[in-house]
């Protein structure tokens, strides 16, 4: 089965950031390395990078006509910094490998969904 990883940046220090500046070296390539094996691990579709939530704009129809804002839908601390597929036998192995996500353990979340087929 596949699973969809979000991930929820929240707080995490980001590279180009006061906070990762924060952090120490060993800590900086610890999160390189972990997302470098998750990326490397063959039951692991990377997807593509996502840019900063602030450069996002959202799209809402109402009344027929599409309205545009600035930023995500959801607050910064929300937002989707990126995601992934794995294919899982079931859902504990998928959990397993959502706690290996830096952001997870860095102030963040991993939400992870089953894929769905709707039509």
């Amino acid at each position: 089965m596949q699973y969809v990883l979000l991930i929820y940046q929240g707080e995490t220090p980001l590279p180009g950031t006061e906070a990762w500046d924060g952090l120490s070296e060993a800590e900086q390539q610890a999160v390189y390395a972990d997302y470098g094996k998750l990326n490397s691990n063959p039951a692991v579709t990377p997807g593509l990078p996502l840019g900063l939530p602030a450069d996002a704009t959202t799209v809402v129809v109402e009344d027929g006509k599409a309205l545009t804002t600035d930023g995500p839908f959801a607050g910064t601390k929300e937002a989707i910094g990126g995601w992934f597929v794995f294919e899982a036998d079931d859902l504990d192995a998928a959990l397993e490998v959502a706690a290996t996500v830096p952001a997870a353990r860095l102030g963040g979340a991993v939400e992870v969904r089953p894929v769905a087929t709707y039509w």
